[in-house]
């Protein structure tokens, strides 16, 4: 019980700490400056150097085990890695990560990866939160990249078998399943990039977290 007691007031100085010395390097750090990114964490974070970790802002790719996640960060690797990046209108999100507009040139980054298609648009209260959305809107549109038919799907080309849909409910995150006869069927879209997916069997769903939709008949 010491020990749990002594430990916690260290953890409190080294989450503080590791705060601070992020705050002090983006306070170090103008636009008019390039720093170099050493890494690519995955399609919506990049390392720089100094190891300081940075998110692109208003950018949400998929994490790496879903759909379109390793599409994501080869195309941020693409775009930034060994090169010197500019960024600007910093802060820190409410879990304490570095987030930034990120430019290479003239070129804004942020909107680069969403006009790819390989990350979906984040809101955020900014001055250029409306021509992001916009760019992100256009590639939902023109049907690219996680908004392909590859993470994007209505039917289950794959195992077209397996018709039981695994989905994520935006508001309030529940997961739940829907089989052919439930209402909701018909309009519920499968984005795998999100972590939803396709399962033979009810048991299948359940086993991967997801729960009958309420308004589903009995089977």
């Amino acid at each position: 019980m010491k020990l749990k007691n002594l430990l916690i007031p260290v953890l409190m100085v080294l989450v503080s700490s590791l705060i601070l010395n992020i705050y002090q390097f983006f306070q170090n750090k103008s636009l008019s400056q390039g720093t170099l990114v050493i890494g690519v964490i995955d399609g919506d974070t990049i390392v720089l150097e100094g190891k300081v970790r940075l998110r692109l802002r208003h950018v949400d790719a998929p994490e790496l085990e879903y759909c379109g996640g390793n599409q994501a960060k080869e195309t941020l690797e693409k775009l930034v890695l060994n090169k010197e990046i500019l960024f600007t209108e910093k802060l820190l999100d409410t879990q304490g990560r570095a987030m930034a507009l990120v430019y290479l040139g003239n070129k804004l980054i942020n909107k680069e990866m969403l006009k790819s298609g390989w990350a979906r648009y984040h809101s955020d209260q900014t001055s250029v939160t409306k021509e992001l959305k916009t760019t992100s809107d256009r590639a939902k549109a023109e049907k690219i990249g996680i908004f392909s038919s590859l993470c994007y799907q209505t039917e289950n080309t794959d195992n077209p078998k397996c018709v039981i849909k695994g989905n994520t409910d935006k508001n309030s995150n529940l997961r739940k399943y829907y089989f052919p006869g439930c209402p909701q069927y018909e309009f519920t879209i499968v984005e795998k990039d999100l972590g939803e997916d396709w399962f033979c069997t009810e048991k299948e769903a359940q086993a991967a977290g997801f729960s009958r939709a309420k308004n589903c008949p009995e089977r």
